[in-house]
């Protein structure tokens, strides 16, 4: 999901209750709180020498102990006026950061309309190798040779 269809999703429901479902299906509990709004961007070379940069929008989630406290689109769309300025382009990528056992970062997959408000329908992030043609992951000559400096594996 991006950011401008992330904004457009809260802007035009105003008001309206949020809730967050992990990709095991349970959810966020409802008295959570979203802790920061950030621009995330990653410059690095990847396994093949190749420079990548990825910049992503996050929002953290923190749930307190406040079991009353309800967070509703209009007051994320207001502490999204004071992130604006951090992004320039809004076809960046929306992750939520939220930790259970430990500090995950979960993709937006998707937004639905329910009669109990917004559900952001989270999906999974995962590691691949990004440079296989230079590194031979996946192919069955270069398993067999094993890593070494002179076989190209990463």
């Amino acid at each position: 999901m991006t950011l401008k269809m992330f904004r457009s999703a809260i802007n035009d429901n105003p008001d309206t209750a949020m809730q967050f479902m992990l990709p095991d299906q349970s959810f966020i509990a409802p008295h959570f709180h979203i802790t920061e709004v950030g621009k995330v961007q990653k410059d690095f070379i990847d396994c093949g020498g190749t420079s990548r940069a990825l910049t992503s929008c996050l929002l953290q989630i923190l749930v307190a102990d406040d079991t009353d406290h309800r967070l509703k689109t209009t007051k994320l769309a207001g502490i999204f006026s004071f992130a604006n300025k951090l992004f320039t382009a809004d076809d960046i990528p929306v992750e939520v950061e939220y930790e259970q056992d430990a500090i995950s970062q979960f993709p937006i997959a998707d937004i639905e309309v329910t009669p109990a408000g917004l559900l952001f329908v989270l999906g999974s992030k995962h590691t691949a190798c990004l440079a296989p043609d230079k590194c031979g992951i996946g192919t069955p000559s270069t398993a067999k040779k094993g890593c070494g400096t002179n076989t190209g594996c990463c």
